[in-house]
């Protein structure tokens, strides 16, 4: 088509002129992409960390300053910041028939073998028939036996613990030497309890080894279909009657919160990218107004010959969609390459890449180069098919 050779040949002989517009195309998709595709990657990758923990509801003791807690959740003098038993039970009956699993929590001196360093690490006490409902294991067995206890796999792997491994508790192994039985699945970050770099003991091997008999927190194992808002809520009201005894967690809600948050972070940082997107389009108007008043003439001796105003028009807008198309089909190249370098250097993993939601901020970036490069080759089209064929022409 001849309009479209004359629009070629127009950018080849202004090659620089045009590269610089082309570049600001490519700069700006190539920030409006994997900016995109980084927030993306940033929300896969918490939502895998978080995905065992987004059916919990998790219970706490109120730390805001009420009376504290009383008998049965009713209030009165009592400042220990646990729940006690009689307040497990009471949600153990409001939010059957899902399962309520209490947790007792401290941190303790430990030794791992005969001449190592002593550490100090988190232990976490747990009833035996409780522990698979909340923790999966990687290798060996769950342990149902007071000797024996579970290590996160993040402990196992920076203090060399394997299944059979011993470790004596407390000063000297005062408070006992446990038996490795099992090693759970790593966790990443969670709401209810972190056991990637703790230990898993039974609940009456702590008990009786640190005289506990209430706890720190409970978590409520939401069954599928139920609505985690209205657990909250039925706890709640059976709790915090007349004080406020017990805070409750909703982790989906709380998820919910931090992908919205990720996604405002996202769409600010892409729209950022999208200002050097506007700069370059401004370079392609500024670029087609200059190619129209140095072709005047031409346009005016074409105008004479009988061209229409539309081919004159569409001359101007071919010139505008080569440069859109090219510089966002580069921008849109490179872009993949800068999201597997940011990921690979900020997230340590590329997986997320791979996946259609990170296409798509490579496809919108794209789009968005070619939209705003004929929406600024417009004008200029429109001004060049408009000129007076006789003007044109006596223009010097």
């Amino acid at each position: 088509m001849i309009f479209w050779e004359i629009a070629k040949r127009n950018l080849r002989i202004h090659l620089l002129r045009s590269t610089l517009a082309m570049l600001g195309i490519v700069i700006g998709v190539v920030a409006i992409t994997s900016m995109g595709i980084l927030g993306n990657s940033l929300v896969l990758s918490v939502s895998d960390s978080l995905h065992t923990v987004g059916d919990s509801v998790i219970v706490s003791p109120y730390t805001g300053g009420g009376t504290g807690f009383g008998q049965g959740g009713a209030g009165g003098g009592s400042t220990s910041l646990k729940i006690t038993d009689q307040q497990f039970q009471q949600i153990k009956r409001a939010v059957a028939p899902n399962i309520a699993i209490p947790v007792l929590q401290t941190s303790d001196i430990m030794k791992l073998g005969v001449g190592s360093d002593t550490i100090v690490a988190p232990i976490y006490g747990l009833n035996p028939d409780d522990v698979s409902k909340l923790l999966n294991l990687k290798a060996g067995d769950y342990s149902r036996s007071d000797s024996g206890c579970l290590v996160g796999s993040k402990f196992a792997d920076d203090h060399n613990v394997k299944v059979g491994s011993r470790i004596s508790i407390g000063t000297d192994g005062d408070k006992g030497t446990l038996r490795v039985t099992g090693i759970i699945e790593e966790r990443g970050i969670s709401f209810d309890i972190s056991t990637d770099s703790a230990i898993v003991v039974t609940q009456n091997w702590f008990d009786t080894t640190y005289n506990r008999n209430d706890y720190d927190t409970v978590v409520v194992k939401v069954n599928q279909g139920v609505d985690s808002a209205v657990v909250k809520t039925t706890i709640e009201k059976q709790m915090n009657k007349r004080d406020k005894v017990v805070s409750v967690m909703d982790s989906k809600a709380t998820l919910a919160t931090i992908f919205s948050a990720f996604g405002a972070v996202t769409t600010f940082v892409s729209a950022i990218g999208g200002i050097s997107m506007i700069v370059a389009g401004v370079s392609i108007f500024n670029i087609m107004m200059m190619s129209v008043t140095e072709r005047i003439k031409e346009i005016g001796i074409m105008r004479s010959i009988g061209t229409q105003k539309r081919e004159v028009m569409s001359m101007f807008m071919y010139e505008a969609a080569i440069l859109g198309t090219v510089g966002s089909a580069i921008g849109g190249v490179l872009s993949i390459i800068a999201g597997y370098a940011i990921s690979a250097l900020l997230l340590k993993t590329t997986k997320y890449l791979f996946v259609w939601s990170s296409a798509t901020p490579v496809i919108e970036g794209v789009c968005f180069g070619i939209v705003i490069s004929l929406a600024c080759g417009i004008y200029p089209a429109w001004k060049a098919a408009n000129l007076i064929p006789i003007d044109a022409m006596r223009h010097e």
